[in-house]
């Protein structure tokens, strides 16, 4: 309807799918809203329609941005480990920036005006895939694998990491800061919160009970407290509260699957390694 504000995530196009996680369009009613952001271990790139792309590296907390009245967004999530390929520096140089596109690549006035000539946001979207698949770098195979083992449902910690794939803490230390921003014991700590943050966003669209203290431990906390410590310091705000934000800005029709449906087992909403099923 006229004047409301609609976001919808879905999965990208299959030949990015080892490369990003998921991909959304956002448009913005007669209001202009400010956007939470929270710690993923990934990055964005964003283009509100007829502005430059722009790049927002790995956080460490959460930040917010403004989206004008009657903008449209167009944006891909890339997974952890992804970045330093794509913007041909050591991602750690990103961490907890927002990057005009023109530092990163060489002309991104050219994409501005593509996705802005698009004849829908969907075109837009489809164009901006087609670009991040040129412009992308492989990965580093050895970082794929680490963040696949600190998924919340590996269970393992990141003192095995060295052992398990034949390399010196030191070495996997300096090569996860470059591909992703950060380190591994810090990488743990964000997707164990991404854990977390799923079982809230797939609360609010099955409207289910909270169970907070569940979550926790779902998620690899210790107990619910280690788990507000931690969202405290990640998203500057308590569980409670974060479950709260989440409900008042999605309960509207907001489409979060593409996100946390992968870290979700079908049926009891217990965590999974993405890719990896855990046995029952």
């Amino acid at each position: 309807m006229a004047g409301e504000s609609s976001y919808v995530e879905r999965a990208p196009t299959p030949a990015l799918a080892s490369l990003v996680s998921s991909v959304w369009v956002q448009q913005v009613g007669d209001q202009a809203v400010t956007q939470r952001h929270v710690p993923h271990g990934g990055a964005e790139v964003r283009c509100v329609l007829g502005e430059p792309p722009r790049l927002l590296g790995p956080l460490t907390t959460s930040t917010y941005h403004d989206i004008p009245a009657g903008g449209t967004v167009v944006g891909v999530r890339l997974r952890p480990g992804v970045l330093g390929g794509l913007a041909g520096m050591p991602a750690d140089e990103l961490v907890d920036q927002n990057v005009p596109g023109a530092d990163i690549w060489s002309d991104p006035a050219r994409l501005t005006d593509v996705l802005g000539e698009a004849a829908t946001p969907q075109a837009a979207l489809a164009e901006l895939q087609a670009f991040l698949l040129r412009s992308a770098g492989e990965p580093d195979p050895l970082v794929s694998e680490a963040v696949v083992r600190l998924m919340p449902a590996s269970g393992g910690g990141t003192a095995a990491l060295p052992e398990l794939l034949s390399i010196s803490e030191r070495q996997l230390r300096r090569r996860c800061r470059a591909a992703v921003g950060v380190g591994p014991k810090e990488l743990q700590r964000i997707l164990r919160f991404q854990g977390f943050i799923a079982r809230v966003q797939a609360s609010v669209d099955e409207r289910s009970d909270v169970d907070l203290a569940r979550w926790a431990i779902e998620a690899g906390y210790h107990d619910q407290a280690h788990l507000s410590r931690e969202c405290r310091r990640l998203a500057g705000a308590t569980p409670g509260e974060v479950l709260a934000q989440y409900g008042s800005a999605c309960a509207c029709g907001h489409d979060h699957a593409a996100s946390y449906l992968p870290m979700l087992r079908g049926g009891d909403g217990r965590f999974v390694q993405e890719g990896r099923p855990v046995p029952a």
